[in-house]
């Protein structure tokens, strides 16, 4: 009991200094306005509605054409996943519905995408199993002094006319840089990436990424990817889940719809 009192005298203490100590502390400043939405500033904004298409055959081509600066450690692991594929033998590196993350799925990605362009945002959805999620930060923010690492990184872009530049930091060191589906490598870390993204003509998206990975590149690698545009219903994203394929319908004891674990052979 010898113990109890002197906590309880504290907190009595506290008590009694706390209406003093509030008198003396001066009133809380106002919370900010919202910021003021420059509608002239966003009319100029280029038109990026409908659907954007990869360009697979262009992604094919750099391939060979384009190839990353890889260490030389790097480049025998990549050319050992190219040569395994050529024998029937790909590796997939995209395991258990993870994202295709910064920067494979500017790159590489063969799915649909959809950019919204609004006040202090730039927001990209990308087809299949909703984990293709990019938000760029155009209202002036600057990168966090300690971001927590994610698989597409933090953004923040300005417009610099008709185009948007994005830079991307503290992306996940597992995300890979993946010149095909089968051939790639982690980035290993403290990657950083640069994009500038226009019309380069009236239905066609570049981006000019320029890639910095100091563990597995010798130097920035550049290069622009397209994305063609669609328009109409038959354009429409679809919603797609991965986990779909390892569940089948059922109906519980109570005659509820639901999904059981597929039994695999």
């Amino acid at each position: 009991m010898k113990h109890i009192v002197p906590i309880m005298l504290c907190s009595a203490a506290l008590a009694v200094a706390a209406p003093f100590a509030h008198a003396q502390t001066k009133p809380a400043a106002a919370p900010l306005a919202a910021p003021k939405i420059d509608w002239a500033f966003m009319a100029k904004l280029p038109d990026w509605s409908g659907v954007w298409i990869p360009d697979r055959t262009d992604q094919d081509k750099q391939l060979t054409g384009n190839v990353p600066p890889w260490t030389a450690e790097v480049a025998k692991q990549v050319d050992q996943d190219l040569a395994d594929e050529r024998a029937g033998k790909p590796h997939n590196l995209f395991l258990d519905c993870l994202p295709e993350a910064m920067p494979t799925w500017m790159m590489i990605s063969h799915n649909a995408m959809e950019i919204l362009v609004t006040p202090g945002r730039v927001t990209m959805l990308g087809e299949s199993d909703a984990n293709r999620l990019r938000r760029i930060y155009t209202d002036g923010r600057k990168h966090p002094a300690d971001p927590d690492p994610s698989f597409h990184g933090h953004s923040i872009g300005t417009w610099q006319g008709q185009t948007l530049v994005v830079d991307t930091v503290a992306i996940l060191p597992q995300t890979w840089i993946a010149i095909k589906e089968a051939a790639g490598i982690p980035n290993n870390g403290d990657m950083h990436i640069v994009e500038r993204i226009y019309l380069s003509a009236p239905d066609v998206l570049a981006d000019e990424l320029t890639i910095t990975a100091p563990h597995v590149l010798t130097a920035p690698y550049k290069t622009t990817r397209y994305f063609k545009r669609q328009r109409g219903e038959k354009a429409d994203i679809l919603e797609g889940v991965c986990l779909q394929g390892s569940v089948v319908e059922a109906k519980d004891k109570f005659g509820n719809d639901i999904f059981v674990a597929a039994k695999h052979e």
